[in-house]
């Protein structure tokens, strides 16, 4: 087994390695004037079981070409299986057509894995679960909620309530609560654009409690902060964020340090500068990754990794 990074995650890639007990593999990624991407693997392949491990964070279009091109790459040095680890899938949020002549851009994405060479995909709270399904090669879907779990259960917050801030987040919300054993809160929005959306509504009873909003990423933080400043105006006592993947442009971090948000709560799925202004718990998952990856090398069962505490995140 040999895993190789592209640029976009070098830490998280790093900390995969040290809990498998395998160096990280040896590759050359650079660029040409013209900013065309160069890749050379440095280290014998052939017959090998090859991850490669890149997040589609931004600049989304530059880490997706890495990551093909490595690809490629692997697959013309005689690598016997590729597996795409993605800990953060890009374009998910283009999954489906509701709108007229526009592109269905995950699945377009995910036919571009394929055609560069992957054999396998393991990715990680995918925006839609049905992106499984683009797919015509196995993907192994992963939670961040077991490490999230864990750390939710350590502040041992009293009267809580899990909030989903959208409906698309019911599902999610809904396991939160289930083995965090608290209620459950919905809002209710309206999205006016791909940057601004309107809370309408707080269906559920949260007046004095601490909330809980989940979802699976954020990048200008719209969602978030508008729900916040819903979820304080009826009564929350305070507000912890939860998010698998924290993207965070300039915009999401302006929004955060003036919004209602106390804690935000997130994973290094994407590599992140620090943020001043900003209280940001980051949760590795490089030991469920790594899980992951050792037991797809050894053809185990992955099912376990979606149990926890006696309960499914699934």
């Amino acid at each position: 087994m040999k895993i190789f990074s592209g640029t976009s995650n070098l830490p998280l890639a790093n900390k995969i390695t040290d809990y498998i007990g395998i160096p990280l593999g040896q590759c050359k990624v650079s660029a040409f004037p013209d900013g065309e991407t160069f890749v050379k693997i440095e280290e014998n392949v052939r017959g090998q079981d090859v991850y490669v491990l890149q997040s589609t964070s931004p600049p989304t279009n530059h880490h997706l070409m890495e990551m093909f091109i490595m690809i490629d790459a692997l697959k013309r040095a005689s690598a016997s299986r590729i597996t795409a680890v993605l800990p953060f899938y890009g374009y998910a949020r283009q999954d489906r057509k509701d709108q007229p002549r526009v592109p269905i851009t995950a699945k377009l994405v995910a036919n571009l894995i394929v055609a560069a060479g992957a054999h396998r995909v393991l990715t990680m709270d995918l925006h839609a679960q049905q992106i499984q399904g683009f797919f015509d090669i196995p993907v192994d879907h992963l939670y961040a909620a077991p490490v999230m779990y864990e750390y939710l259960k350590s502040k041992q917050i009293k009267d809580l309530v899990v909030v989903s801030p959208d409906a698309g987040g019911i599902k999610m919300a809904h396991a939160y609560s289930q083995v965090l054993g608290s209620n459950l809160a919905i809002v209710a929005k309206r999205r006016k654009s791909a940057t601004e959306v309107e809370s309408m509504t707080v269906i559920g009873d949260i007046g004095g409690k601490s909330v809980l909003l989940v979802d699976d990423l954020t990048e200008t933080a719209g969602t978030l902060t508008e729900a916040a400043k819903l979820l304080k105006a009826q009564g929350a006592q305070s507000v912890l964020a939860c998010v698998s993947h924290a993207l965070l442009n300039d915009l999401g971090i302006e929004r955060l340090r003036k919004s209602d948000i106390d804690e935000l709560i997130t994973t290094d799925t994407v590599l992140r500068s620090a943020v001043d202004g900003v209280r940001i718990t980051t949760l590795s998952v490089a030991e469920l990754l790594g899980e992951a990856i050792k037991r797809i090398h050894h053809n185990l069962s992955v099912n376990s990794l979606f149990e926890f505490h006696g309960a499914r995140t699934s």
